[in-house]
């Protein structure tokens, strides 16, 4: 990075604090916001007294950090990689990640030839479990699908399971998705990973806030999961046990005002106990990718009326309704009980029966009537009572 490209040194002074700060640290963010970023970086390199809100130990180790750190070694280790490093202020930033505050990144390191803020002005994040069920899986890859075919960017996070189901069905759709990475983006990880990861990168985004290089730790998964809330328009958990890290990503998006949503599951199942428990308190239930957009997208998005199948009996007249369903479903009635069943007169209900007879429903037996096999619906005990 030239002196003509970043005249203040704050693009370097934020590669620098990728290696001293860990993602998320609030009291970092403070510091940055009260003082300045290049402040902020230069105590830390020089040292003298401590910024406030920290310990002197943990002072020591983040001076300890500042003093490995190698920026400009990091940015050129990215731009031979085809990495980016993308900052608040920058024309790619996207500005729904200032709603994080001082959790906002420090800057994302950024592998992919689109434009992060274009990409997730119309993004969902599909989340869950890791160790997901069949159901799971195909749930969450049907539904990415649906969602790229309407042009929405799907989000995730790489890792095994829900993730790989919901990055494989939207790049299977040919569509858009972005892998949020809790390491330095050059090196994927999950390793069982790195093909669909390179995949993504070379089709999608693969992005993070760790500097090159960097390895992932349990308490970086959870610290990513803001990234993908604040990032998109909502989230959806597809599968998710009650301690499942997906379910963070769920209430942050929640804090965040983004739209939660979960996809049911089997009540006998523990993997979908963590979803049942979000939909209880505020989440939106949705089971394909058309509830999720009628949700997220613009007005007139609308879902499909949901209903059950058309009978051919739902199309009788209301008359004719009643007459057929006053006739008892094994034996012949004769007209005069069938009137009484069906509210009318004798006279009516013979018309009536000769209707449905002409439509394949009853058939004479003498004087009485009988249901053909195909009206035959159970109910009740099958007799008809005045």
């Amino acid at each position: 990075m030239t002196a003509a490209e970043d005249p203040y040194g704050e693009r370097l002074c934020r590669a620098f604090l990728t290696r001293v700060l860990e993602p998320g640290d609030e009291t970092g963010g403070r510091w940055m916001r009260e003082h300045g970023v290049p402040e902020v970086a230069r105590r830390l390199r020089e040292g003298g007294e401590p910024l406030p809100g920290v310990s002197g130990t943990r002072w020591a180790g983040l001076r300890a950090r500042a003093g490995r750190a190698e920026p400009e070694r990091d940015l050129d280790v990215a731009r031979a990689a085809g990495v980016r490093f993308v900052c608040p202020g920058d024309t790619e930033w996207p500005a729904q990640l200032d709603d994080l505050g001082d959790a906002r990144p420090l800057g994302l390191w950024v592998r992919g030839r689109p434009s992060l803020r274009m990409w997730a002005l119309r993004s969902v994040a599909v989340v869950g479990a890791r160790a997901c069920t069949e159901y799971g899986a195909h749930t969450a890859a049907a539904l990415s699908a649906g969602l790229a075919e309407r042009g929405w960017v799907v989000v995730s996070g790489g890792a095994y399971g829900i993730d790989g189901a919901a990055h494989r069905g939207a790049l299977g759709a040919g569509g858009a998705t972005v892998a949020v990475l809790a390491c330095g983006v050059d090196r994927p990880y999950p390793r069982g990973h790195t093909q669909l990861i390179t995949r993504i990168a070379d089709q999608g985004l693969v992005i993070g806030e760790l500097p090159p290089g960097d390895h992932p730790t349990p308490s970086r998964f959870i610290l990513r999961n803001r990234v993908i809330a604040a990032l998109t328009r909502g989230t959806v958990v597809v599968e998710a046990a009650y301690r499942s890290g997906s379910l963070v990503t769920a209430r942050a998006a929640q804090r965040l005002g983004r739209f939660t949503m979960g996809v049911p599951g089997p009540v006998t199942s523990a993997l979908s106990a963590g979803v049942h428990e979000l939909l209880r308190e505020e989440g939106v239930l949705v089971t394909d990718a058309a509830d999720v957009v009628e949700l997220v997208g613009d007005i007139g998005e609308l879902a499909p009326a949901r209903r059950g199948p058309v009978l051919p009996r739902d199309l009788l007249e209301a008359d004719a309704r009643r007459v057929l369903a006053a006739l008892p479903a094994h034996r012949p009635a004769p007209p005069g009980e069938i009137a009484c069943g069906a509210q009318t007169t004798q006279d009516e209900a013979i018309a009536r029966l000769y209707e449905l007879r002409a439509l394949g429903y009853v058939e004479r037996h003498g004087d009485g009537w009988k249901l053909t096999r195909q009206a035959v619906i159970p109910v009740g005990d099958g007799r008809t009572r005045c």
